[in-house]
C-alpha cells in the first residue's frame, strides 16, 4: 500500500537516506494527488486560536459543527445541527432588541484549515502545543476529520481529538490511528439519566473509552461536573470505580466545572435553556471532588 503512494524515483533509494518526516510528507502529498483530500470539504463553526484549556501547551482548536448528544448543560448549543444554518439572532442594545439572521457554520477544504493551522505552528512548537478538533462532535465527520489529522501529522503537528465518545468503533479506530490525545468526556455512569440528560444511552461510549484503552491511545478524561445532575458524589465515585479498571493509558482527569457563561448563547440563539438558574460549584466542592481522584492515583486539572 505505502509503494503505491511513494513516488517510483524514491522506491530504489535505501530508506535510511530519506529522514522518517520526510517519507511522511511525500506519502500525504502523493495521497493528496491520488485521492484529491486537500479539497475535502468539512462544515466549520470556529477556529479559536491561543486555547490553553484544549491539551498541552498553546493550541489551535478547531470546531467541528454537529453533534449526537443534546446535553442539556451544553456551551456550545449552535453547534448540535450538523447542516450549516441560518438562525435569527437577538441582540440587545439599550432598551432595544434588535433580531437578525446569523449562519452558522461554513464549509472549509482540508487545505483552506490548514492555511490557518500555519499561522500559528511557531506558537505551537515553542509551548509543546498542537491542533485539538472538538465541537460539536469531530467524528461526526471522519472523513473530514481524518484527513485533518493526516495533513496534521505531516507538517508536525500534534493532534488531539475532544469527543463525546459516542461514536461508531470502526470509526474511532481508523481516527485513533492518527490521533496523538483523546481528550474524552465521561458525563453520566448510570444509562438511564445519561440517556435522560444527554440523549443517548451511555454503553457505547464506555465501551469505546475501553476499547482507546486497549489499543494504548493516550486518553484524558474530562468531566462537566453539573451541580445535582453529573456532579453527585454517587456518579464519582461510579466514574472512579470505572477508571480504575482501566490501565496507565490514562493520563489524567480534567474537571471541568459548571459555569453559565453559555447563557447569552441560549438567548442570542432562541434556544431553550433547562439548566438557567443553575449556580456555579464552589472552591471547595472542587477541592473534594479533586482529592477524591488523587486518593485513586489519578493526576488531575481543574480545568482543560
Amino acid at each position: 500500500m505505502l509503494d503505491d503512494l511513494i513516488p517510483t524515483c524514491f522506491l530504489h533509494k535505501s530508506p535510511s537516506i530519506l529522514p522518517f518526516s520526510i517519507i511522511i510528507v511525500i506519502i500525504y502529498v502523493s495521497y493528496c494527488a491520488i485521492s484529491g483530500s486537500k479539497n475535502m470539504n468539512g462544515i466549520i463553526f470556529d477556529i479559536k486560536r491561543f486555547a490553553v484549556h484544549d491539551g498541552p501547551g498553546i493550541r489551535t482548536t478547531v470546531f467541528m459543527k454537529g453533534c449526537p448528544l443534546s446535553c442539556q448543560w451544553c456551551h456550545n448549543p449552535e453547534s448540535m445541527n450538523p447542516a450549516i444554518c441560518t438562525v435569527a439572532k437577538t441582540v440587545r442594545i439599550g432598551e432595544k432588541t434588535i433580531t437578525e439572521d446569523e449562519t452558522v457554520g461554513r464549509e472549509m477544504t482540508v487545505a483552506k484549515v490548514m492555511t490557518e493551522l500555519r499561522k500559528e505552528k511557531i506558537f505551537m512548537e515553542e509551548s509543546g502545543g498542537g491542533v485539538t478538533f472538538s465541537g460539536g462532535e469531530p467524528l461526526l465527520q471522519p472523513e473530514f476529520l481524518v484527513e485533518m489529522l493526516v495533513a496534521c501529522h505531516s507538517e508536525g503537528m500534534h493532534t488531539a481529538v475532544d469527543t463525546c465518545g459516542f461514536a461508531n468503533p470502526e470509526v474511532l479506530e481508523k481516527v485513533a490511528c492518527h490521533t496523538d490525545l483523546f481528550l474524552f468526556d465521561l458525563k453520566l455512569m448510570d444509562a438511564d439519566l445519561h440517556k435522560i440528560y444527554t440523549g443517548v444511552p451511555n454503553q457505547l461510549i464506555l465501551d469505546n473509552l475501553t476499547r482507546l484503552v486497549d489499543m494504548s491511545k493516550k486518553v484524558r478524561i474530562r468531566i462537566p461536573l453539573i451541580p445535582g445532575l453529573t456532579f453527585t458524589m454517587n456518579n464519582i465515585r461510579q466514574i472512579i470505580v470505572f477508571l480504575t479498571n482501566q490501565n496507565s493509558s490514562v493520563e489524567g482527569v480534567d474537571l471541568l466545572p459548571y459555569h453559565n457563561t453559555a447563557l447569552h448563547k441560549y438567548e442570542r440563539f432562541g434556544i431553550e435553556n433547562h439548566l438557567k438558574e443553575l449556580k456555579s460549584v464552589s472552591k471547595a466542592e472542587l477541592s473534594d471532588v479533586q482529592h477524591l481522584f488523587e486518593e485513586a492515583g489519578f493526576k488531575v486539572k481543574i480545568g482543560g
